[in-house]
């Protein structure tokens, strides 16, 4: 069931970025093949970034990608909740001081060989609150 047109609330970066830190998993859109693909994958922000741990590292790495994540709910035939896009360039942690603290707070949604560590630095950031135009 539809839940009817949604009313749009821009965010503030600030706003956009404390909330996306409040999720854990997100969707990061990158190309592959001159394709776009999406990968759900876990995520942190630290100091306004995100970073993620995947096995799709080396397909970002250097690469424009977004970054998005969302807390969606309906609620007595509404719905609300918030949506937040970010967009930059990917590059790999090779830190190690800094991977291995990435490795203690973040796993991998997806077991597979080859998990990378990756830190988007946002250029764009894009926040909305969303709420249902019915009241009940």
């Amino acid at each position: 069931m539809l839940c009817g047109p949604l009313v749009l609330a821009e965010l503030t970066r600030p706003e956009s970025l404390r909330l996306l830190d409040q999720v854990s998993i997100g969707r990061i859109v990158y190309t592959m093949r001159a394709l776009p693909a999406i990968v759900p994958v876990c995520h942190l922000v630290d100091n306004g970034m995100v970073v993620v741990r995947t096995h799709i590292g080396a397909e970002c790495a250097g690469s424009v990608v977004a970054y998005q994540a969302d807390e969606l709910v309906a609620v007595n035939g509404g719905a609300g909740g918030w949506t937040v896009t970010v967009t930059g360039v990917a590059r790999r942690v090779l830190d190690p001081d800094e991977l291995a603290g990435y490795e203690q707070r973040l796993r991998p949604l997806v077991a597979a060989e080859g998990v990378e560590t990756i830190r988007i630095y946002p250029e764009i950031v894009t926040g909305y609150r969303l709420s249902s135009t019915t009241t009940v």
